[in-house]
């Protein structure tokens, strides 16, 4: 007899070698995904890497072509319509109806559910309070700001209490300022709610701010999963790193390993780099040096070298003033680096060296 006690301790969402075929592409290539319950997860990648396909299938606005198991808050839901799962969407243009009144976009879910009108107006001007907008009730969708109005869109979602929250680009339409604050105010109330987040999103600098942990996609499979600390310090692949923002890459082959320090041979130079692909690296095999701009030191040419373990000697030709630091970049045999500059001091001459140490750097698989 099953144990009344399983579906608590279920993870809120399990997905199980899901595929998805659209004629001969494939959106999703055996994939399987799980969120724990009050997690927020957050699932990044760009046009066409199957992040929105996968949102689909778990809302049940798409089918799988094969899938080992679909379940949501330790209920089996395959083949249930999106109505029949305990989930709700937040869409990037929020799906607000401009003919009603913010209260009445809020009850909406449960007005279908048949819950009577007091109890209506009481969980939705409870939910508004939740948001920030306990005195909007009243008001028409054309009366809010930005903001004002995906917070309506939030209150709703998270009126009927499901088991897992979908949002699907959320922050997208907005302003790069209230972007930011909605950052914040999304990670405050997912943790004030305890409830699971699942946020998709072509925006690395949203899943570093936001996420418990991160599923990197690509092609319709994941290319990377974990914190947002393991994504950013320690990507797996050429591609991992290019993708969560690393500004230099300098392609070749790996001549050397001692410990966790690979090095690298490349026209023109021999480098060394923290080694972070999944596989054990082997001499002669294709690699690519990740070099973050703010790791590198610059100092003018001719001066008293700083103990590093590698350098390039370059020219700059642009500096970009950005207040708290200058970005700049350098023209080097190896094609143009960029670099930040943290005070003026490092920028005396045009000609420096770029400096760092193996721990700064990082060495991964090549990719074909």
């Amino acid at each position: 007899m099953p144990n009344p006690s399983d579906k608590v301790d279920a993870p809120a969402l399990e997905v199980i070698r899901a595929s998805r075929d659209f004629g001969t592409v494939k959106g999703l290539d055996d994939v399987t995904v799980t969120a724990a319950r009050g997690e927020f997860l957050t699932i990044l990648g760009q046009s066409g890497s199957g992040k929105t396909t996968l949102l689909r299938i778990i809302a049940g606005l798409d089918h799988p072509t094969s899938v080992g198991a679909l379940r949501i808050g330790g209920r089996d839901v395959l083949g249930l319509p999106p109505h029949k799962r305990n989930v709700t969407t937040v869409f990037q243009h929020y799906g607000l109806f401009p003919h009603m009144s913010v209260g009445q976009n809020v009850e909406y879910g449960l007005k279908l559910r048949g819950v009577g009108a007091a109890e209506r107006r009481s969980r939705a001007e409870a939910a508004l309070a939740t948001v920030r907008l306990p005195d909007k009730y009243d008001r028409r969708i054309h009366q809010l700001s930005g903001g004002e109005r995906q917070r309506v869109a939030l209150a709703r979602s998270i009126l009927t209490e499901p088991d897992v929250l979908l949002l699907d680009e959320p922050l997208g339409a907005l302003d790069e300022r209230l972007r930011l604050d909605m950052q914040i105010e999304l990670v405050e109330l997912q943790r004030r709610l305890g409830m699971t987040f699942v946020f998709i999103t072509h925006s690395q600098e949203e899943a570093l701010t936001m996420s418990d942990r991160i599923i990197l996609m690509r092609g319709g499979r994941i290319a990377q999963e974990g914190t947002p600390r393991d994504l950013f310090e320690r990507p797996c692949s050429r591609f991992a790193g290019s993708f969560m923002g690393v500004e230099n890459i300098i392609d070749g082959t790996i001549s050397g390993v001692a410990g966790n320090v690979a090095e690298i041979t490349a026209p023109g130079g021999v480098f060394h780099g923290l080694w972070t692909g999944a596989e054990v690296p082997r001499p002669g095999q294709k690699a690519a040096l990740l070099l973050r701009a703010e790791k590198l030191r610059l100092q003018p040419v001719g001066e008293a070298a700083t103990p590093t373990s590698d350098s390039i000697e370059g020219r700059i030709i642009a500096r970009i003033y950005k207040g708290k630091y200058v970005d700049v970049a350098v023209e080097t045999r190896f094609g143009t680096i960029h670099a930040r500059a943290w005070t003026e001091d490092d920028l005396t001459s045009d000609a420096v060296l770029i400096g760092w140490s193996a721990g700064d750097a990082r060495c991964v698989p090549a990719e074909g």
